[in-house]
């Protein structure tokens, strides 16, 4: 019979294997279920699968960049623990990922896990050999690759990996006059998480949904609803002050913007220099953490 994507899927969900290794199966076992479970088994991938359950919300953010810093790469590998992501092949393993992120054509979560990892396999069979070796669920969560043109690329990395960021300064200056500004500013967007870049590239739908929290706070305070028109304008322009890099207050001057530090920055090496992107990867953002109590952990492993 056919292998479809509704029958990938469902062996993915059942048995936390890769896309490809599921396909591959299905294949093999000419769309029987059972068996390519049994398959995938046999094939190693269960033991990495059994422990998929178990919630990998540790780990390590990595960074990489072209020698001329024209294009870069982000990648979030998750772990269960933090000592596994401090242990020496899982921090080499993160640093292999940003660098091949860096190099694949790959676009998408799937196609990067199915590209060939030094030689060793894919990026899931390596993946789940680690897992199998280090006995603990581990999660190749994302990655971006960033190469805009006639934009150099700047990064940071906080807290031993657990927050990435990297910011695209547009400018025909070299990596090397605008590394302090930018590693500047990369630090601003990892403290401060600003949403956006500037005004111009705020997402109108989540505008529109602030404009709404803001009539709604202003009727609960009792102000009458003629006013709102007047005030609802300077209330977003104070709200986008917040969220928008370039026009948040510099964390290392609180007399300028980020802008103004980055005009000045400009003016003293005599070339322009425009913030134009930026991305910040946070470890285990938006995951449900388990929280457990350890001795009662301990307690549970040692039968008692």
């Amino acid at each position: 019979m056919g292998v479809t994507a509704a029958m990938v899927k469902d062996l993915r969900e059942r048995t936390g294997a890769g896309m490809m290794d599921c396909k591959k199966v299905l294949v093999e076992t000419d769309g029987d279920m059972d068996k390519a479970i049994e398959l995938l088994r046999e094939k190693g991938l269960a033991k990495a699968a059994k422990k998929a359950g178990r919630v990998a919300a540790e780990g390590l953010v990595k960074l990489a960049f072209s020698d001329d810093a024209k294009t870069a790469a982000l990648v979030e590998v998750n772990s269960e623990t933090d000592f596994v992501a401090k242990n020496e092949e899982f921090v080499e393993f993160v640093d292999g990922l940003a660098k091949l992120a860096l190099e694949t054509e790959a676009t998408d979560m799937d196609a990067f896990l199915a590209v060939d990892y030094k030689g060793e396999g894919t990026v899931t069979e390596v993946l789940n050999a680690k897992i199998a070796k280090i006995g603990e669920n581990m999660n190749v969560r994302r990655f971006t690759k960033l190469n805009r043109p006639n934009t150099v690329y700047v990064g940071y990395i906080h807290g031993a990996g657990k927050i990435g960021v990297i910011v695209g300064l547009e400018t025909e200056a070299s990596v090397s006059e605008v590394t302090a500004v930018g590693k500047d500013i990369a630090m601003q967007v990892a403290s401060m998480n600003p949403k956006f870049v500037d005004d111009s590239s705020v997402d109108p739908a989540w505008l529109e949904e602030e404009k709404k929290i803001a009539v709604q706070q202003l009727l609960n305070e009792g102000k009458p609803e003629a006013m709102l028109d007047r005030i609802i304008p300077g209330k977003i322009k104070a709200i986008l002050k917040e969220v928008c890099l370039v026009d948040q207050k510099f964390v290392k001057n609180g007399d300028m913007t980020v802008s103004q530090y980055v005009d000045s920055v400009a003016k003293e090496i005599g070339k322009s220099i425009k913030v134009v992107e930026m991305i910040r990867f946070e470890v285990g953002e938006g995951i449900e953490k388990k929280e457990e109590n350890f001795a009662e952990e301990v307690a549970k492993q040692m039968g008692n």
